[in-house]
């Protein structure tokens, strides 16, 4: 009895050490390697009115679970008076059907990886870089605006959405389309 009750034991201890790296890798984690969450956006990733060169920021991310079919990301801020959870978010990037197998945007997304949705203004489809506020009342900066980049693991294609660029897709629309279709999301934060 007691060399049964050890081997259970010993089986089920294998078992839990097995497991965790596995539990492990199934964490999905976002960063950019050129800023830590919740710092500020680097001077060079800035828009052209503030003399940064307008592309997007390199990206990578680690446990994207299985069953991911494809993955989907937004960048976004809340404007002064609006709240998230109950406002729209102005919407700076909009990805879509970036293959599940990828594991990083590099600077610019030179290869368009996925399809891009509305830009900030609905002018064009694309990156919208941040610029830093200015108060009408003076040359100086404004308060900062804290911007977010989402990421979302997928378990079936936005079958709702063109397999392209599409300028027609917005905030709402990409939403929408994802419903009840994330597995996972991480998010990190830049201030500008």
């Amino acid at each position: 009895m007691k060399t049964s009750l050890f081997k259970f034991i010993g089986l089920a201890l294998v078992g839990f050490v097995c497991a965790s790296p596995v539990a492990a890798q199934d964490t999905l984690t976002l960063t950019s390697p050129a800023f830590s969450t919740g710092g500020a956006l680097p001077d060079d990733l800035k828009c052209h009115r503030d003399n940064g060169d307008g592309l997007s920021p390199p990206l990578a991310w680690a446990g994207v679970p299985t069953g991911t079919q494809s993955l989907a990301l937004i960048m976004y801020h809340y404007p002064k008076g609006t709240v998230e959870g109950v406002n729209p978010p102005s919407q700076y990037w909009l990805l879509w059907d970036i293959p599940a197998a990828t594991v990083s945007l590099p600077r610019g997304n030179p290869d368009s990886i996925g399809n891009e949705g509305s830009d900030k203004d609905a002018r064009a489809t694309g990156y919208t870089p941040p610029c830093s506020p200015k108060p009408w009342f003076s040359f100086g900066s404004g308060p900062q605006h804290e911007y977010f980049i989402e990421l979302f693991t997928l378990n079936a294609p936005l079958t709702t959405l063109a397999e392209h660029d599409d300028l027609s897709v917005d905030w709402a629309t990409l939403s929408a389309a994802m419903k009840d279709k994330v597995i996972a999301s991480s998010r990190i934060s830049f201030w500008n």
